[in-house]
C-alpha cells in the first residue's frame, strides 16, 4: 500500500509541474527588458556599453594575437563591471521551488 501512495503522490507531482513548461509564455516578457534599460541607463554604464560597441564593430582580421587577447580581457572586464552596476539577485527556477518545499516541510 505505501508503494501505491507513492506512486500516486509521484505521478500526481508530475502531473501537475509538467503544464508548467508546457505552457510557457512563447512571448519574452516586457518587465524584464525594461528593468534592464533603467539600471544601465546611468552615464558609466552608457560609456561603458558605448565602448563595447566600439570593440564590437572593430575589424579584427589584420590584428594580432596579443592585441585580440587585450580585447578580449577589456570586454570581459567591461561586462563585468556592468554586472557589478546593475546588481540584483537572481533565483533560478530549481531554488525557488526547493525553498518552496522547505518552507512547506518546516511549517
Amino acid at each position: 500500500m505505501k508503494k501505491f501512495t507513492g506512486s500516486l503522490m509521484t505521478a500526481f507531482l508530475l502531473f501537475v509541474f509538467m503544464p508548467a513548461s508546457v505552457t510557457a509564455a512563447t512571448e519574452p516578457i516586457a518587465t524584464t527588458a525594461s528593468a534592464t534599460t533603467a539600471t544601465v541607463e546611468s552615464a558609466e554604464a552608457s560609456a561603458l556599453l558605448a565602448r563595447l560597441a566600439e570593440i564590437k564593430a572593430m575589424d579584427k582580421s589584420n590584428m594580432s594575437f596579443s592585441e585580440k587577447r587585450k580585447l578580449r580581457k577589456e570586454t570581459r572586464a567591461i561586462k563585468g563591471e556592468l554586472k557589478a552596476l546593475g546588481g540584483g539577485v537572481y533565483l533560478s527556477a530549481g531554488a525557488i521551488i526547493i525553498i518552496v518545499l522547505l518552507l512547506i516541510l518546516l511549517l
